[in-house]
């Protein structure tokens, strides 16, 4: 105790000079700057509880938080059909039937480039998402952005069962429709 006491009284004849006080605050400043530059997303790698709003397409929702911040979530990991593709309603309609209006749980992974949160979906206590949508052939394994076995391997046995969109003579994944929509 005797050596906080110590270091305070020491901290306060520290900060009566005015040179002092302005370098601590540069100190404090260039802290702050780096805090943020470093964490650019609070959020980030944080476990999150909250309510869906709004489901945007298969794998895009709004979510209202306990503290009423609304974040734009994009389902990690895959990718379901664009609108206007095959099979996108009935993503929607998956997605809508098991999160819209209920509680969930996320883990925020990152930010893409729109703005939306990357993050894996948990409902019900225990359903994933993505796999959820894969396993009901209801999206693709995005495995530019994802290495998981176990999706990929749901996605295999949708595939070999031609369970959802696998019904389709011809499949498009979203993002070759989505370049070729550029063209």
């Amino acid at each position: 105790m005797r050596a906080v006491k110590a270091f305070m009284v020491n901290i306060q004849v520290l900060i009566t000079s005015d040179q002092t006080r302005r370098i601590l605050n540069r100190i404090g400043l260039i802290l702050l700057f780096v805090y943020v530059l470093l964490n650019p997303y609070p959020h980030m790698g944080q476990n999150i509880n909250g309510k869906v709003t709004a489901i945007t397409d298969g794998d895009t929702f709004k979510l209202l938080t306990k503290d009423s911040t609304q974040l734009k979530i994009r389902v990690a990991n895959i990718d379901c059909p664009e609108r206007k593709q095959p099979f996108s309603k009935r993503a929607k309609q998956f997605t809508s039937n098991a999160i819209f209006n209920k509680y969930v749980n996320l883990h925020i992974l990152k930010k893409d480039r729109y703005g939306r949160s990357i993050a894996l979906i948990r409902y019900n206590d225990s359903l994933d998402l993505s796999e959820q949508l894969i396993k009901n052939g209801l999206a693709w394994h995005y495995r530019q952005y994802s290495k998981d076995s176990v999706l990929q391997s749901l996605e295999d046995k949708a595939r070999q069962s031609k369970i959802g969109l696998w019904q389709e003579p011809t499949v498009i994944p979203p993002w070759e429709w989505r370049k070729n929509k550029r063209k």
